[in-house]
């Protein structure tokens, strides 16, 4: 093993104490949400509550799955999420081999447009008007049509699939294959990391997304658990809940005496977070091949 010497010691130990005390900053909110989600909310105003619950308790998280509103806000996600996800990684997809492939007529046209579109937007209110004029207010597509085409992905899928070897697209063109059919029966299973790294980001926008429903949504059936959550945070909705429970549930609160609205928001946070989380470890390992592609110079 080579000997290290004195200053590649001392650097090396900056270098690890650096990304110690930046991994604890950027964990340690988490877990202390985590700790307050799980301690009795009254206890928690009283201060101190950091690594550790002081006071467990599980009514926080009763109080969320008893609520209909929160548990409805958390299908609109799921769902959103889902069929968002699919759509819009398809669709991106379908367009980025299009734009791959060399003979496009107008492709210098249509990348400019497209790129434009990444830096100018009409604003907020031309695609307040855009929406309302196609019907969707107070509708589930409004969270899905207006994000269907990622220009970022679109260039990152492009990339990757002029990458391919050409021998692949010229043998399934003797053999008879169309353009969808090799779309679908040749680059698609190819394309396993990029799909897997631009998936997760396009679900964790459309989960973690509140804005949309805030201007386009006034039915509260629609409202995701983002947008729930952060009414919670910008309202006290303590009484609001109290009078929307059950009188069994609104009994055992009135006997507690221990849920806050700090209490409530964190287990809220939870339930809203650690779904999107639990994806991670799955589509991990595709992260590294699936983002450098885009970086590659073509």
């Amino acid at each position: 093993m080579k000997h290290r010497s004195v200053n590649d010691r001392i650097m090396m130990f900056i270098i690890y104490t650096l990304l110690i005390l930046l991994g604890f900053s950027t964990f340690y909110p988490f877990w202390n949400a985590l700790v307050v989600s799980f301690n009795q909310g009254m206890d928690t105003a009283l201060g101190g509550v950091t690594f550790w619950p002081r006071e467990w308790t599980l009514e926080n998280y009763s109080i969320v799955f008893q609520d209909s509103r929160i548990l409805n806000g958390f299908y609109i996600s799921i769902m959103r999420t889902v069929i968002g996800t699919l759509l819009s990684v398809l669709l991106t997809a379908m367009l980025a081999f299009a734009m791959s492939k060399q003979d496009l007529i107008g492709k210098k046209f249509y990348m400019v447009f497209f790129i434009v579109t990444m830096y100018f937007s009409g604003g907020l209110i031309p695609s307040f008007l855009v929406v309302r004029s196609l019907g969707l207010m107070d509708s589930f597509w409004v969270f899905i049509i207006p994000t269907l085409i990622s220009v970022w992905n679109m260039i990152i899928f492009r990339t990757f699939f002029r990458g391919l070897p050409d021998g692949l697209m010229e043998s399934a063109q003797i053999d008879g294959c169309g353009h969808f059919r090799t779309f679908f029966r040749i680059v698609l299973p190819l394309s396993g990391p990029v799909i897997a790294t631009l998936s997760l980001f396009t679900a964790i926008f459309h989960w973690n997304e509140w804005f949309l429903p805030s201007i386009y949504i006034n039915n509260e059936k629609l409202l995701p658990i983002q947008s729930m959550l952060q009414q919670i945070l910008n309202s006290n909705i303590m009484s609001e809940q109290m009078s929307q429970l059950d009188s069994a549930a609104q009994a055992r609160m009135s006997r507690m005496q221990s849920v806050t609205t700090k209490s409530l928001s964190m287990a809220t946070m939870m339930v809203a977070t650690l779904p999107i989380i639990a994806v991670y470890p799955f589509v991990q390992k595709y992260f590294v091949k699936g983002v450098l592609v885009g970086s590659l110079k073509e």
